[in-house]
């Protein structure tokens, strides 16, 4: 199986229109398009009942101590952890392209509305849902496609690895208000093929890519 993009080439930077946030002359950042990505895939193998697609960015500090802190900068060297971007489930074995701005077309303070969504599929949250939890302004579950909004002052380059599920399985064994680990322990027995394409992102000048 193989996906593509024609938002952003495997490797490549991720454009800001697919941002939450963007480099800002005051403040560090502002807020971005935060449009899901076009995605496409082929070579399907027979079989497949459903797909699930998974976002997720591996590079995430595993301590917020210095996280955005002026004066002060995130090493490189510090343990990640992942955070999932987007989480949906049951989409239709038919299908093979989500068009860019589909599922998500601007940031949505509270979070976008979920479970369910297009095509008949469902929507986990992400994980801004815990990292906007005490902010009252933009707390709320987040559920759908939220992009990269790495720390203004991180020293290392973030990277979104976008991943298709082929399943043997029509609906994914999970229900109400689920996670990215959730779906990715529910679909485990049941995955006949994946591919994956790679981004990245930064807000920090210093860091290149």
């Amino acid at each position: 199986m193989k996906l593509t993009s024609n938002s952003f080439a495997d490797g490549a930077r991720i454009p800001g229109e697919f941002a939450f946030c963007v480099p800002a002359q005051e403040g560090h950042v502002c807020l971005g398009g935060n449009r899901n990505p076009h995605l496409a895939w082929s070579d399907v193998p027979a079989g497949t009942k459903s797909f699930v697609l998974i976002c997720h960015d591996p590079d995430v500090p595993s301590c917020g101590d210095d996280v955005n802190r002026e004066g002060r900068s995130v090493p490189a060297d510090l343990p990640r952890v992942d955070f999932f971007h987007w989480v949906i489930v049951d989409l239709p074995a038919t299908l093979r392209e989500i068009e860019a701005g589909r599922f998500s077309d601007a940031v949505t303070p509270g979070g976008k509305p979920g479970p369910e969504t297009l095509h008949g599929a469902r929507h986990g949250i992400n994980d801004y849902t815990a990292w906007f939890a005490n902010d009252d302004a933009m707390r709320g579950d987040y559920y759908g496609y939220d992009g990269p909004c790495p720390p203004w002052n991180d020293e290392r380059l973030h990277h979104y690895v976008f991943t298709l599920y082929a399943l043997d399985i029509e609906r994914c064994a999970v229900d109400g208000r689920f996670g990215g680990a959730d779906v990715r322990k529910a679909i485990e027995a049941h995955v006949l093929a994946q591919a994956c394409i790679t981004g990245t992102y930064s807000l920090n000048p210093a860091v290149a890519g």
